[in-house]
């Protein structure tokens, strides 16, 4: 049927639904797709005024009567409706050929220990952004099918995806999560750690975006053979005038050192609740790291110290979910143990 059909089918679509940023991957054509996980809707007409890189600039920055908002928190569908506008906008964009009959088949990767309503949501969104089938599968696994890690095979494989909103901590082995942990610990509470830092500490107030750039800029968990340092901007607490302040990479690992030492106290449940002789080969092979928060600086190192075993910052960490989720495109039923909506039905086409 799909030989003789083809033509008609659009091409297979993987999506890594983040919180900060949604990637799309099309079958036969690689990633086409990096958008902030942003839209803003004009309150007065309920119009969709802006999605993705069109929208994130009106952060902080908008009129009361246009929204601007992250459809998505901590990984998880917050609001139905702007979700389906950011995917249909997604999908359409990625797929822009009409003259298919019918849409495309969705990959979707979402965090890991979802609730069936969550999951629900996920695929009621996307398919009614067009998609006409949809599977949903945890970001921490299709990262680690996007980094290539024998997670099909007998063997212990430990993968930490810190993410925007979520970082999920998972022990694969046998096609199946032997053990995992979804920790709220991430990208955006690291933001949220430097904003309520400088806050205390300089008497001034500041965005997530401005909290975002220094974090990027100069975060590191480690300290630096050559420190760092960067001026941000703000409103003085006490004035209400804007004000200047230079922040170094001291006060970052400074800010983000409790949510630091939360995320360590997670990996070592996840290691607790895991078999020994798999624990085994974690302790040879390592824990492999891919996400955004795989490129904080001296992360690596800082879980080496701590844990005991090496780590490992898979190739390309940022697009690993959305590679992972491609791969499960080419050839669903290889990959439908892990799908996590168990009445998915696999079709022929």
């Amino acid at each position: 049927m799909a030989e003789r059909f083809g033509n008609l089918f659009s091409h297979d679509i993987g999506i890594d639904l983040g919180t900060a940023n949604t990637l799309v991957y099309v079958r036969g054509r690689g990633i086409m797709l990096t958008e902030p996980s942003i839209v803003a809707v004009n309150e007065k007409t309920n119009r969709v005024v802006a999605v993705g890189r069109d929208a994130k600039p009106m952060l902080g920055k908008a009129p009361p009567h246009i929204r601007v908002v992250r459809p998505l928190s901590h990984g998880v569908i917050s609001d139905f409706e702007v979700t389906e506008e950011l995917l249909s906008y997604l999908i359409n964009k990625a797929h822009n050929d009409r003259s298919k009959l019918f849409g495309p088949r969705v990959v979707v990767g979402v965090p890991t220990g979802v609730t069936n309503v969550e999951s629900r949501a996920v695929r009621d969104a996307a398919a009614a952004a067009g998609a006409r089938e949809v599977y949903i599968v945890e970001e921490a696994v299709a990262g680690a099918i996007g980094a290539k890690l024998p997670i099909q095979e007998p063997v212990g494989t430990m993968v930490l995806d810190i993410g925007g909103g979520t970082t999920d901590i998972a022990v694969l082995s046998l096609s199946g999560v032997v053990s995992s942990v979804s920790s709220q610990v991430a990208g955006d509470r690291f933001n949220d750690n430097i904003s309520e830092f400088v806050r205390s500490e300089f008497q001034l107030a500041i965005g997530e975006r401005t909290a975002e750039e220094a974090k990027l800029a100069i975060g590191a968990v480690l300290p630096l053979a050559t420190p760092l340092e960067r001026a941000i901007r703000g409103r003085d607490l006490a004035t209400g005038l804007p004000r200047e302040i230079l922040l170094t990479d001291s006060h970052i690992r400074e800010a983000l050192g409790p949510s630091l030492d939360t995320l360590m106290e997670q990996l070592k449940q996840v290691i607790e609740r895991t078999p020994p002789e798999l624990l085994s080969d974690i302790l040879e092979r390592g824990v492999f790291i891919f996400g955004g928060g795989a490129l904080l600086r001296g992360l690596p190192r800082l879980l080496e110290k701590m844990l005991g075993v090496p780590v490992h910052i898979v190739q390309d960490p940022l697009t690993a979910v959305v590679r992972g989720t491609g791969i499960i495109t080419e050839d669903p039923k290889r990959f439908r143990d892990f799908f996590i909506d168990e009445d998915a039905v696999i079709s022929e086409t």
